[in-house]
């Protein structure tokens, strides 16, 4: 596919595999270890200007297309999942503040792209993920402000972030089409950070709960008009599923290329194991799937920059390539044998790393429900 790719593609690509070989893979084992949010490694992503990409120059964006924001996500996410989900925050909260945010809310790009603000999200709860619609935290207006009560959970960045998105209900009575979103400050009174949340994989994300007692904030604060989060909410996760996908590919790629290396060194009953039909077929399997998501990934992203709507695409993106990763990345894990299951090697990391893609950014359970009522849409326009 590189063959088809921009002069920009290529640089940008060729520029984050360097990065991404030199400071972020090195760094990988340590990340995973040590569960400590690798503030160095997102400040240089924040210098290289990926924090900003597909804005407005005027806004401090960067005149990078989706295509090429997704073949770096994939570069590195194949040396660390954690990274790549570190650089798809700050991402989505700059586009939402772009895309949905009035001038004051607009003040806030500059310092997301440049590392300095820290932003973190506050969607899901303790009992409700993607039941967005029974949230419990409210927002009550009074005067000026908006006075937030609830807790939310497995927030990324939650304990470094100093910038928080926070949905809320507006109105009790109205499901998903009650909910707000609100920028809150880090050091706002009634916000408090709950205990790091020890995951079995994706670590140095810093993820909490965030606890809202009487948190007051003024309505100026509120992205939108009241009552259209979710709708907000849902244009933006389009844009996250493909980079979502990007990174799954990335952790898969990573896995086919250490079993494909592995299986030509090990040997067993005399040969290298790569001359078993058995593992020749899975590792043919995965090169094909890899090459797959990757058309899919870019299709989406091509038709974004085009202004076309991607609902059904980017869920296609996000259901192929999550559910192809946590399938592939397995049979690596399986082609190491005993030694995949050892921390001694990289494959036994990017099997406890792919398994959040098929839950966060929408579960592919609710990929295969947007999918479906997209069908029935499109049927229902060719009529």
């Amino acid at each position: 596919m590189d063959r088809f790719y921009t002069e920009t593609q290529t640089m940008v690509g060729e520029s984050v595999r360097k990065f991404a070989e030199d400071a972020v893979l090195p760094a990988a084992a340590a990340i995973d270890h040590d569960d400590v949010f690798p503030k160095e490694i997102y400040a240089r992503l924040a210098e290289m200007g990926l924090f900003g990409a597909g804005l407005p120059e005027e806004e401090g964006g960067s005149a990078f297309d989706t295509v090429t924001l997704a073949i770096a996500m994939e570069e590195l996410a194949s040396c660390s999942g954690s990274v790549g989900n570190i650089l798809a925050i700050p991402l989505e909260a700059a586009r939402f503040l772009h895309n949905h945010g009035d001038d004051c809310h607009k003040k806030n790009i500059p310092g997301v792209l440049g590392g300095k603000l820290i932003p973190a999200t506050g969607v899901s709860e303790p009992d409700f993920g993607s039941d967005v619609a029974s949230m419990r935290t409210t927002a009550v207006r009074d005067d000026g402000e908006y006075v937030i009560n609830g807790t939310k959970a497995w927030v990324s960045l939650g304990l470094v972030a100093n910038l928080f998105f926070v949905f809320a209900k507006t109105d009790l009575e109205k499901g998903y089409r009650g909910i707000s979103c609100f920028l809150v400050h880090g050091d706002n009174p009634g916000l408090a950070r709950g205990r790091k949340e020890d995951l079995l994989g994706m670590h140095g994300l810093a993820t909490s709960q965030i606890d809202f007692n009487n948190c007051r904030v003024p309505a100026a604060m509120r992205i939108g008009p009241e009552n259209n989060a979710f709708k907000m909410a849902m244009v933006n996760f389009d844009f996250g599923r493909i980079l979502m996908s990007a990174m799954a590919l990335g952790i898969a790629r990573a896995a086919y290329e250490d079993a494909l290396e592995y299986a030509k060194e090990r040997v067993q009953f005399g040969k290298p194991i790569f001359e078993f039909q058995a593992v020749q077929f899975m590792l043919a399997d995965m090169s094909t799937d890899l090459a797959a998501a990757r058309l899919l990934i870019h299709h989406s992203a091509r038709l974004l920059d085009a202004g076309h709507p991607i609902v059904k695409e980017a869920a296609h993106a996000k259901l192929f390539t999550t559910d192809m990763a946590m399938k592939h990345v397995t049979n690596a894990l399986q082609i190491y044998g005993g030694n995949g299951y050892s921390k001694e090697y990289r494959i036994e990391r990017l099997f406890r790393d792919i398994k959040l893609t098929q839950i966060y950014e929408g579960t592919n359970q609710i990929q295969r429900l947007i999918i479906a009522r997209q069908i029935d849409v499109d049927k229902a326009r060719a009529k």
